[in-house]
């Protein structure tokens, strides 16, 4: 589409539109990060930026967008001479999903080295970047190594790549956004942490501002040139703020008292490390640049407060975003300066409006309100079995948990559980290239051309090399799975005011599960039948919160909540084939109602074992009698036992039998 849609005519998103102009007035701001639904106008917002930019000039010829008034003297396609240049648009560049390394940070010709000597570099998505937008959507979905490398030239403003004896670096200075639908899963806090700001974005509820946005869309769609040419005057008003706003830049003052403010609200807020205080400092003095005042206000800081900490103080998944904006109010107010910067009263609107504005989603949420549940009670109905139904209990404190993993090599998604082929990792032998070839296993290419070089007539030094001689290298890594919890929710669970520890436990593996990019479900029993409580997705903290609110009581079906299981990973291989499965029953391994109830549950189990499905019980039988019920049935499933105990990674027991599984292994 060669008309961007204005970005002045996006309706709302008012935080949205102030954290991506703050950034085009100061890119040291460290980028933004959008967190939210679909079709919010996330992308249309960063697509209509690109508009708003002022032109670049650049060296004619260079790949790398050098500026003609101070070209990098290190750039590749260099040494320039300074003088005048060429003018074009910003760019937007977009990088997807599936990218792989060698299309991001750019990628030697090997072909072209071996066959004419030459050390060729091929400008990656990073170059292309340069000094325009690089847009990343999904950007959860992005592997873990793309997003270090990704964030590494944004922080550093440059790109370095080492391979196969070439040596390049290059300028890269870009503004970074990202957005992300967190029910398909979160960013890990280390990544988070490198985003300068977050904003957070959900769909007016609001049935006037619903319609402008339907009616402003509709005549885009139908006239691009004529609607975007109705918002000129406003896009032009726009840029020329953005370009004063970064010839003020320079000029505006910091005051120590702003910075008392900014060192105070952190502290407050129990932020890790100190990039939050740099990135409110930075934030605070573009929010001054982009009102035209050369001094920091308290505002400024608020303003700042709440684009750049959210998401610093998510320590896993389940926290809640959000600030408190009363202990915030309160923070600045005790730390107010004397000097001019602090003195005024935070304004809720703040520069650019919507600031102050609780997150579109209503602000910090609750967990659920689980602490008003009573901890366990008769609800008045009992079950056949003569447990009553009990409300659900509050989870115990999780833990750090051993490491349960699938045996053998897969090939599935990236992630940090089992072992895997993969285009990254250590190199563990070579094979023919299928498509292009990326990674050259340099040995086993000269040991493939090496019996032919009699037959090609080489005469000298050196080695004749052709096309077929070429291998690939094979590399082994670590991929993500799909964890499957089968949870008994029955009341021989409850009965013995175990499901506090048992939901404790489930809730330190989906917290295992999201460190290690897992996908994760839920299936539950308990009654007469089994549930889907989550069929499998990313979303951990979706896990975490339907855990939350299980109730327990009544029978035990075991052999339901297996074969519901089963039908689970069914459909789940149809649609990922390459994913491999970890099935997790918590149970105490009591099968009751219905006939031979033993019986039906071990020929279920015998499903899962014919088809050499990983399988882990964690036992929760507890007293000083106990059936060993739960290893039957890990027997049956052909896996491993654990105790509760044994789960957490500093169980001495656990420690122990890891061992004598690897020796045994």
């Amino acid at each position: 589409m060669t008309t961007p849609f204005p970005f002045t005519a996006v309706v709302g998103q008012d935080d949205l539109r102030l954290a991506l102009l703050l950034n085009a007035v100061s890119p040291a701001v460290g980028g933004v990060l959008v967190r939210g639904e679909k079709g919010t106008a996330k992308s249309t917002a960063v697509r209509a930026l690109s508009a708003l930019l002022p032109a670049v000039a650049v060296v004619p010829g260079c790949r790398f967008s050098c500026d003609p008034a101070a070209p990098d003297p290190s750039c590749p396609d260099g040494p320039h001479e300074a003088g005048t240049g060429t003018e074009r648009p910003a760019r937007m560049v977009e990088l997807p999903v599936g990218a792989s390394e060698d299309r991001l940070v750019g990628a030697l010709d090997i072909e072209r080295a071996l066959a004419e000597g030459v050390k060729a570099f091929e400008p990656g998505l990073l170059a292309d970047a340069h000094r325009g937008i690089l847009y990343v959507d999904e950007v959860n979905l992005l592997h873990d190594h793309l997003v270090d490398l990704l964030l590494d030239a944004a922080a550093m403003g440059a790109s370095y790549v080492e391979r196969e004896g070439v040596s390049v670096r290059h300028a890269a200075r870009f503004l970074l956004v990202g957005t992300m639908n967190p029910e398909e899963g979160e960013l890990r806090p280390q990544l988070l942490d490198r985003f300068g700001l977050t904003v957070e974005v959900a769909a007016s509820r609001e049935p006037e501002q619903r319609v402008e946005v339907v009616r402003r869309r509709l005549a885009y769609d139908d006239d691009p040139a004529g609607f975007a040419a109705r918002w000129a005057d406003e896009e032009a008003a726009v840029r020329q703020r953005i370009v004063a706003a970064r010839e003020l830049l320079p000029q505006v003052r910091l005051g120590d008292g702003a910075l008392r403010q900014i060192a105070a609200t952190c502290a407050a807020f129990e932020v890790d490390g100190m990039r939050a205080d740099i990135v409110m400092a930075r934030t605070a003095t573009a929010l001054a640049a982009w009102a035209g005042r050369t001094d920091v206000l308290a505002e400024d800081v608020r303003q700042a407060a709440l684009l750049a900490l959210p998401h610093r103080r998510r320590r896993n998944p389940f926290d809640a975003p959000g600030l408190d904006e009363d202990k915030l109010d309160e923070t600045l107010e005790q730390f107010s300066g004397d000097d001019g910067d602090g003195d005024d009263d935070p304004d809720p609107d703040g520069p650019g409006g919507g600031g102050g504005q609780p997150a579109p989603d209503g602000g910090p949420q609750d967990d659920g309100g689980s602490a008003a549940r009573p901890e366990a009670g008769e609800d008045g109905q009992p079950q056949a079995s003569g447990a009553g139904e009990q409300s659900a209990v509050r989870a115990a404190e999780p833990f750090r948990t051993r490491v349960l993993s699938v045996p053998g090599i897969g090939e599935g998604a990236a992630g940090r559980r089992s072992r895997a082929r993969t285009e990254h990792g250590r190199t563990t032998g070579a094979r023919r290239p299928q498509g292009a070839l990326t990674k050259l296993h340099l040995a086993a290419t000269v040991q493939a051309a090496a019996p032919h070089q009699r037959a090609r007539g080489r005469s000298g030094p050196g080695l004749v090399i052709r096309r077929d001689d070429l291998r690939q290298a094979a590399r082994e890594g670590r991929e993500g799975n799909l964890v499957l919890f089968v949870v008994d929710a029955s009341g021989s669970m409850a009965a013995r005011q175990r499901m506090s520890a048992v939901k404790g436990a489930v809730l330190s593996l989906l917290l295992d599960a999201y460190q290690r990019r897992d996908k994760v479900g839920l299936v539950t029993f308990r009654g007469s039948a089994a549930e889907v409580a989550l069929p499998p997705t990313s979303s951990v903290d979706a896990a975490a919160a339907r855990l939350e609110s299980l109730p327990t009581g009544g029978r035990t079906p075991l052999a339901a909540g297996l074969l519901k299981a089963h039908e689970v990973l069914r459909v789940e291989r149809l649609r990922d084939p390459a994913r491999r499965a970890l099935l997790v029953v918590v149970t105490d391994g009591r099968a009751t109602g219905g006939p031979e109830p033993v019986l039906l549950a071990s020929r279920a189990a015998g499903l899962f074992a014919a088809e050499g499905v990983a399988s882990v019980v964690v036992d929760c039988e507890s007293g000083p009698v106990r059936l060993g019920l739960a290893g039957q049935l890990a027997g049956d499933l052909g896996g491993t036992a654990v105790t509760l105990d044994e789960l957490r990674a500093d169980s001495i027991a656990g420690l122990v039998k890891g061992i004598q599984g690897r020796r045994a292994a």
